[in-house]
């Protein structure tokens, strides 16, 4: 692993964990912010979401996409969830 990239564990939810075909996975990234890895991710597995329909949280707490993220860091990205 270089210098700029970072192991990161991510958790999927709901159409993210059904199109992903897991519900967590380790990555490496290179990827600065939340923001940049989950359009890293989107390109990679073809995630049908956009960044403004999911949520995004860093080891536990929500977020904003320009959170800079560091090695080890768990990553949840939450689509919408339906009730019923």
């Amino acid at each position: 692993m270089n210098a700029d990239q970072k192991a990161v564990s991510l958790l999927y939810f709901a159409l993210l964990r059904e199109q992903r075909g897991l519900s967590a996975e380790s990555c490496s990234t290179t990827a600065a912010t939340a923001g940049e890895l989950y359009a890293e991710l989107k390109e990679k597995h073809e995630f049908s979401l956009s960044r403004n329909d999911l949520r995004v949280s860093v080891n536990g707490d929500f977020v904003d996409f320009s959170q800079t993220i560091a090695d080890g860091d768990e990553i949840v990205f939450l689509p919408p969830v339906a009730g019923g």
